[in-house]
């Protein structure tokens, strides 16, 4: 098993992944601040904990946070081929439940889960943060709906949720923020105290 493997099984089954910019961006990002402990809020099937980890030389701890039972266990057995199971921690169920049961203190926040709860999880990225935290969020200008006059039924949820979150990123005085367009969109914020 490798991470191309795991990453042409995620592509096969439709299982969204991190894309390679993004990815990219993300390894710049890592090396960069050099995070001892990293928060995921949405697994699927681990590619990007797995990524995460293989950049930083397993030199880091990930929590990380599924809600469907079948990919969190098929992260679970990527992860574990992988060998990677002492650094990465799959934890299963609702992150909106999870995350404040959780009491810790997180060197990099990496958001990419349900796009409707993204100020839920923001909250709690910030109270899990620390000074010089820095919080990723994946997808937030979402097929380019989040930033044009988008008001389709379908997506209105998902598409209102993400613009209160960047509302809330770039209006925040305790982050500072940037968005850039890879990918789906990457917000980066900086816990600035």
């Amino acid at each position: 098993m490798s991470i191309d493997n795991i990453k042409q099984n995620a592509i096969n089954k439709r299982i969204p992944i991190l894309m390679e910019d993004t990815l990219e961006v993300t390894k710049n990002i890592l090396l960069q601040v050099k995070p001892k402990k990293i928060l995921e809020i949405g697994t699927a099937t681990g590619y990007s904990a797995i990524n995460f980890s293989s950049i930083l030389n397993n030199n880091v701890y990930i929590d990380t946070i599924e809600l469907d039972e079948t990919r969190a266990n098929e992260a679970i057995e990527n992860i574990n081929n992988m060998k990677l199971e002492k650094y990465i921690n799959v934890i299963k169920g609702n992150a909106v439940e999870i995350l404040p049961t959780l009491d810790e203190s997180y060197d990099l926040i990496f958001i990419d889960a349900a796009k409707g709860k993204y100020p839920i999880f923001l909250k709690e990225a910030i109270r899990l943060s620390h000074k010089g935290s820095i919080i990723l969020a994946d997808n937030v200008l979402y097929k380019g709906y989040v930033m044009s006059n988008y008001n389709k039924h379908k997506q209105r949820t998902a598409v209102t949720h993400l613009r209160e979150y960047i509302k809330e990123i770039t209006e925040n005085p305790n982050l500072e923020t940037k968005i850039l367009e890879v990918g789906d969109g990457l917000a980066i914020s900086k816990v600035l105290n």
